[in-house]
């Protein structure tokens, strides 16, 4: 008996998968090998956008490498280290279809959970993931609930899992907050998600496998990083509180 191909029915729009990368020379030629094949099932149209984020390591050359076999791919790079934020920031901006796909290239999450953020797309002009369960260490678990609930607290509900890579959304949303966006650091997702909603547009969050990360170090846990994080997170909610007193109509007496 032969094997019978069964082809999928591709998503009726274009797509940019947008990744940010500091020293994932190990983890790029599998990861855009398994991004071209997954986008190349679901897609007529797409491309991966790539940061390189002034890394230390080969990450800008296997880039680079990997551009010449696939071309769909489209590196980016910084030519100094600017942020976590920032390579996300340049990774979505430099995007060209109708719908971003951001995710990490730290090959930790499994990308033909696409469908599951895809099948949501019709209701929400974003469809944002959340791990279940996280398969982080465990101080990273606990600083991730920490933040999400800081951020809650100072600007209400926005997602359960607010720093979530992988992300889905119609372009034109974010083009429409990326002006507005001032964070770099860590606090970009934060801040892109608060902009978002005060703008209006409608979220829909759905549950995704998470794996533990193959190779490469995780940065996120850094002193410095967390000193940035912090501060950026309370000049933007220092900068909501002016805008807010700024546009609040005076009483005029008769």
């Amino acid at each position: 008996m032969t094997e019978q191909t069964v082809e999928r029915t591709k998503y009726p729009f274009s797509v940019s998968v947008c990744m940010p990368a500091y020293n994932e020379e190990a983890n790029l030629p599998g990861m855009i090998a398994d991004v071209v094949a997954v986008m190349t099932e679901r897609f007529d149209d797409f491309e991966v956008v790539v940061t390189n984020d002034g890394s230390k390591d080969r990450t800008g050359e296997v880039l680079r490498e990997l551009a010449l076999k696939y071309p769909q791919l489209r590196p980016v790079d910084h030519e100094v280290n600017q942020g976590y934020g920032a390579a996300v920031f340049t990774a979505l901006s430099s995007a060209s279809k109708d719908v971003l796909f951001f995710t990490d290239s730290d090959r930790q999450f499994i990308l033909e959970e696409i469908d599951l953020l895809a099948e949501r797309l019709n209701e929400a002009e974003m469809v944002v993931g959340y791990r279940s369960p996280r398969r982080d260490p465990f101080t990273r678990v606990l600083f991730g609930h920490g933040w999400s609930s800081l951020v809650t607290l100072l600007f209400g509900y926005t997602a359960r899992d607010i720093d979530c890579a992988f992300k889905l959304l119609r372009r034109h949303t974010f083009n429409a907050v990326a002006p507005s966006i001032n964070s770099r650091g860590a606090t970009f997702s934060a801040e892109w998600l608060v902009l978002s909603k005060r703008a209006g547009y409608t979220f829909a969050e759905v549950a995704v496998s998470h794996l533990p990360r193959r190779a490469g170090a995780q940065t996120g846990a850094r002193p410095d990083v967390i000193k940035r994080a912090f501060g950026e997170l309370w000049r933007f909610r220092v900068r909501l509180w002016k805008e807010s007193s700024q546009t609040v109509t005076p009483v005029l007496s008769e």
